[in-house]
């Protein structure tokens, strides 16, 4: 570790925090409703397979990157590259833009959670009627004020954690959070399995039906496996960065893999059997949280308390996330611009509150403001999921597999040199050449509407 460069303090904090960036409200909120909406054990194989030889082997070298250079997102590819090639810190700049402009309109999905878990206690979205939930949550998104305040608030907690830095901010929050997380999650899946009918549910989440395994469901899958792994942002290139020497980045990286794992099957499993035990669309995509979720609770005896929890686990999952984008732009300002850490926070949260304005009054007051036929919070979504992360995503692949891996690559990553280690290098480089980049090129041609 460089001195005086902060950094994670245990391994166990390590594993938590890079968990932390990859659990977010994905697993609670996109990884259930495209699971519903493409068919189930079908698209989870697919998930899986593409999450196997794309997200980890992508992982492992952002971090290992990191690791190396210790050093800012920007900074890291100016110290890998060779002296000449000096464009490859175009992608943590493109790291830079993304975390900012996902943290514009994902703080404000954060933000209707934190919400929620307020309604739920005072019982607002107590109602079995998903048209009634409907109503509550356009209510909510439509009004300023309420999408402004509940913005800031969520930028206002996060912003206080990392401005405490690495060690006492990231890795002392995510430690307890993400054990607590799967606590409230196991509370959830065994009061979901003993509703009468949610054997339904289980089939529809781990019998696949392979006649549904379409192109089109394919194509999903590869995309949720890049997305769902905080990949191509500069997040695990930044976090390895904190790493410790002796920590097993392969090792680390397929525990996370399969932690994040578990969580999006546990939140199908909590879910998915409720849905069917009271008769719901497992198919409502993303409305299935805010809409069909509080009516699915609101059924079943002590539904106020299973869904309050609900909630909260979801802010829980929203916290680790927003702490790894909000780190890419911290790091940035403060190691390679120079600003005091406190600042550099202050200043990240500030710019993220000024560009996450327009997201937040999208639903509402600038409802007709667009641009490509986009409102605010559509185009940034657009901008970063489907332009800067694959093209970053892309783009690493190459400096790994074509550049800095091909520069004695068992010196580069098999520090212990041990023969099932240097199997798993020579994968990982083999799927970093190869395949990952060919994926996400797809993944990439797909979001702008080739296939």
């Amino acid at each position: 570790m460089s001195q005086g460069r902060d950094g994670f303090t245990t391994a166990f904090g390590a594993l938590m925090a890079t968990l932390g960036s990859a659990v977010g409200l994905g697993n609670i909120w996109k990884f259930p409703s495209l699971t519903g909406t493409n068919g189930g054990a079908g698209f989870l194989l697919v998930y899986l397979a593409a999450t196997i030889l794309v997200g980890l082997p992508v992982m492992i070298s952002e971090i290992m990157l990191g690791r190396t250079a210790r050093a800012d997102a920007i900074t890291s590819f100016e110290k890998l590259a060779p002296r000449n090639q000096w464009w490859w810190k175009v992608i943590g700049w493109m790291g830079f833009a993304a975390a900012l402009l996902i943290m514009a309109f994902y703080s404000e999905v954060a933000g209707w959670v934190y919400a929620y878990i307020f309604k739920s206690l005072t019982g607002e979205i107590a109602t079995t009627d998903p048209k009634a939930a409907e109503a509550v949550f356009g209510q909510m998104v439509s009004n300023p004020w309420s999408s402004l305040i509940w913005q800031w608030i969520v930028l206002g907690l996060t912003g206080f954690i990392i401005a405490f830095g690495v060690s006492k901010g990231i890795e002392a929050v995510t430690r307890r959070l993400m054990p607590l997380l799967f606590i409230l999650l196991l509370v959830l899946c065994v009061r979901s399995l003993t509703l009468s009918g949610a054997g339904d549910g289980l089939a529809f989440l781990f019998s696949p039906d392979f006649a549904k395994i379409t192109p089109a469901v394919m194509l999903t899958a590869l995309g949720l496996a890049f997305f769902k792994l905080s990949l191509g942002m500069g997040t695990m290139l930044t976090y390895g960065s904190y790493f410790r020497e002796n920590q097993n980045i392969a090792g680390t990286a397929t525990r996370v893999m399969l932690a994040d794992l578990s969580v999006s099957l546990l939140a199908g499993i909590a879910i998915f059997p409720a849905v069917f035990a009271f008769g719901f669309e497992p198919a409502a995509g993303p409305s299935l949280v805010f809409m069909t979720i509080p009516a699915v609770f609101t059924s079943m005896p002590g539904g106020i308390v299973f869904m309050t929890l609900f909630f909260i686990l979801t802010a829980i999952a929203s916290v680790g996330a927003i702490l790894s984008l909000l780190e890419v732009v911290v790091a940035i300002l403060s190691e390679r611009f120079g600003l005091p850490r406190k600042t550099a926070a202050i200043s990240t949260i500030a710019m993220i509150a000024v560009l996450g304005v327009p997201a937040a009054l999208s639903q509402g007051t600038m409802a007709d403001f667009k641009l490509f036929g986009l409102n605010m919070f559509d185009l940034f979504d657009f901008l970063s999921s489907n332009i800067l992360l694959p093209v970053g995503g892309i783009l690493i692949c190459l400096f790994v597999g074509w550049v800095y891996g091909l520069a004695a690559p068992e010196k580069r990553l098999a520090e212990a040199g041990t023969p099932v280690q240097r199997v798993v290098i020579r994968s990982v480089f083999f799927l970093v050449r190869f395949v990952a980049p060919v994926a996400i090129a797809i993944v990439l041609l797909n979001g702008l509407g080739a296939f």
